[in-house]
């Protein structure tokens, strides 16, 4: 069992922090129909992905541009309700010492968005890394590698909490402990992707996290 002040919790932020991800789901399957009606479930294509790289891989410089107008607007009137349980998990971790990251592939004029609705997440964490800062998203392991790099600790001292295929691809590619939530895909879908895999963090807490390890 490694020491309690090595470890490193990384969590993805839609869909593991806050359950917004049936509401991009809903934005990007309406953006799916609309330019590539052949496609089904477009928004689960591009989960985990940058808007960036989104923007860069389907679309044209007009369509990217009105896209991105178009979720400024969107994430402005979002709705960033707590995934049950993770403030209370949050708030533990931090309480013993924990190093705590989010490590996310939204742009910061969408986490501003956040702080406003929850500014106590800035007190919480020790650092969020957002789009901005790493140049390859998910399931390219580098932001979760940064997140290791930033703390100065070993890649086998950092669990990773994900949800979507993306996230648990790049949390294994980066040799860390993968903890997946089936609260954007089911546990079956997940269950080979991930090294322990719960529905939220009700019921999770510090202890079988140092378990876990």
């Amino acid at each position: 069992m490694i020491g309690k002040k090595s470890v490193v919790a990384l969590f993805d932020f839609d869909g593991v922090v806050m359950d917004t991800e049936s509401q991009y789901s809903k934005f990007w399957n309406a953006k799916g129909k609309e330019y590539f009606p052949n496609i089904e479930n477009f928004g689960d294509k591009i989960k985990g992905q940058t808007l960036t790289q989104i923007c860069d891989r389907y679309f044209d410089v007009d369509a990217k541009r009105r896209i991105e107008e178009e979720l400024d607007r969107f994430e402005e009137s979002m709705i960033f309700d707590y995934i049950p349980g993770a403030l209370p998990f949050i708030k533990e971790l931090k309480k013993h010492q924990i190093k705590i990251g989010i490590v996310t592939s939204s742009n910061e004029k969408k986490m501003n968005n956040v702080y406003k609705a929850h500014p106590e997440l800035l007190e919480l964490v020790d650092k969020i890394f957002t789009a901005e800062m790493f140049s390859r998203s998910k399931p390219n392991p580098d932001c979760f590698l940064l997140g290791a790099s930033y703390f100065d600790t070993k890649v086998e001292d950092c669990i990773v909490f994900e949800d979507s295929f993306h996230g648990l691809e790049a949390g294994r590619k980066a040799g860390m402990f993968v903890v997946g939530l089936s609260t954007t895909n089911k546990r079956d879908e997940i269950i080979d992707k991930a090294d322990y895999v719960i529905s939220d963090f009700t019921g999770f807490n510090y202890d079988k996290l140092i378990k876990l390890l």
